[in-house]
This record gives C-alpha cells, sequence and structure tokens, in this order.
C-alpha cells in the first residue's frame, strides 16, 4: 500500500510543475496614422513591415506568447486607434487566438513619431497590455529601438 502511495505521489507531481501554455495571440502589422504634413515614404513603408516582423518575432520567443499568423493578418482593417477594430476581433477568433494585438505608429512629423500598442483579451474585450514609445527621428535606428522599447517595457512587463 505505501509503495502504491508513493508511486500515485510520482506520476503526479510532474503534473503540478508543468508550465502552462502561451497564450495565443494574434499580432497584426503596425498601421501608420500619419498626422504630418508630409506623405507617407516608401521608407515608411518598408519600416511597418520590418517592426511588424520584429515585434511578432520578440514576443514569439518571449515564451509568453504563441503568435498566431496567417492571411487574415494583413487584411484587415484599420484599428480605431487604441483599441482592436471588430474586423480585427474576427480574425484573431477565427485563428483560435485568446488575446489581439493592435499595434499602430503616430508620425507627427519627420522627427517626433510614437509607437503603440494595445493587446485585448477578446473574451472579455478588455485591455490586458498596452504602452507608447515615443521615438525622435524618422530613420531605421530609431523605429528598431522603439520597438524593441515597447516591447521590453509594455508588453512581456509583468505588470
Amino acid at each position: 500500500m505505501k509503495f502504491l502511495a508513493i508511486a500515485l505521489v510520482a506520476l503526479l507531481l510532474p503534473i503540478g510543475y508543468a508550465e502552462a501554455a502561451p497564450a495565443k495571440l494574434m499580432v497584426f502589422d503596425f498601421y501608420l496614422d500619419n498626422t504630418s504634413l508630409t506623405p507617407t515614404t516608401d521608407a515608411e513603408k518598408t519600416r511597418l513591415k520590418r517592426i511588424s516582423k520584429e515585434l511578432r518575432d520578440a514576443l514569439q520567443k518571449s515564451g509568453q506568447y504563441d503568435v498566431a499568423r496567417g492571411p487574415d493578418v494583413q487584411s484587415a482593417a484599420v484599428p480605431s486607434l487604441g483599441k482592436c477594430s471588430d474586423e480585427q476581433r474576427a480574425a484573431a477568433k477565427k485563428a483560435g487566438s485568446a488575446f489581439a494585438a493592435c499595434p499602430w505608429v503616430q508620425k507627427v512629423s519627420n522627427l517626433i513619431l510614437n509607437l503603440n500598442i494595445f493587446i485585448e483579451d477578446l473574451k472579455t474585450g478588455q485591455a490586458v497590455k498596452g504602452g507608447s514609445v515615443d521615438i525622435r527621428g524618422n530613420t531605421d535606428d530609431s523605429w528598431d529601438h522603439g520597438v524593441r522599447y515597447l516591447v521590453k517595457e509594455h508588453v512581456l512587463t509583468k505588470k
């Protein structure tokens, strides 16, 4: 009998230490909200694609998220800044995601830009993460630094 109790404890012990599966997260591409007086450039369009990929890669590598990918990522509607759109929510739910990440860049001028993200729980509609990072200068380096800081300080925190 004592052996049976020890065997049962030994079988159940690994279950108690199993890590929870990472949350399934649909990450949409960054959207550019250009409120400046200068038109959007090809370089900015390229930066949007690059930082969108960098955001997805960083979140997947963190182990905190299982980043959903699929054709709906590219076709989703423009977000209503500060929350995910109905189309984005529907696409994320269709992909089996529990959460949706809706990022955007606001270009105030070629000197002042900010990168933003809003992560929504699709069951409750509530924000679970979010933040904004101001960058100075409209360069590859400033955008890259901005997205890394946004992830580090506003998404992968334990807040």
